[in-house]
């Protein structure tokens, strides 16, 4: 009979989702600003496929935000969520975007994010269990808000209050 071993000298798989750190985003003014701010976003890496986290979220921000929502998959063009269509790029987009969202692997993130800043966002996201310090790096230098390893729907409705009091001013 086998056994479970539990070995905690040995580490995590590369693949695991890193725990959040405070320097994975900005403080919670600068993220609520940004959202304050934002009138359109991108998902790159949207999924067609309810059961991808990525399709909920789209879902969640149609039903719960003013967001005007673009979804980003060239292996889904052809395809919607509630009506919204696929583009294959942040370039097929009709206008400029605010936000960029993005569920992709991270080594695919730093094209990503030369291409946010090509398309003038202000903002790009990587979303929970993505990091990479390039995409990051490109980002901010480039002056858009560098968020990583955040889920844009937990954040959104933990400073809701404060994205409200932003948009009043």
């Amino acid at each position: 009979m086998d056994h479970i071993r539990l070995d905690h000298d040995v580490p995590a798989a590369d693949h695991a989702c890193p725990a959040p750190v405070d320097a994975d985003a900005p403080g919670d003014d600068e993220v609520a600003l940004a959202f304050a701010r934002t009138r359109s976003i991108a998902i790159v890496g949207a999924s067609p496929h309810p059961s991808r986290t990525s399709y909920q979220i789209a879902v969640w921000l149609m039903e719960n935000t003013p967001y005007e929502l673009f979804l980003v998959n060239p292996q889904a063009e052809g395809e919607e969520i509630r009506g919204h269509g696929f583009y294959g790029s942040l370039d097929e987009l009709p206008a400029p975007v605010d936000m960029v969202d993005v569920f992709r692997r991270a080594e695919h993130t730093p094209a990503i994010a030369v291409d946010a800043v090509r398309n003038q966002a202000k903002c790009l996201w990587l979303q929970l269990g993505v990091r990479n310090a390039e995409a990051m790096a490109t980002a901010r230098t480039n002056g858009l808000v560098p968020i990583q390893n955040r889920c844009i729907k937990v954040e959104y409705r933990r400073l809701q209050e404060r994205i409200q009091e932003f948009r009043a001013v």
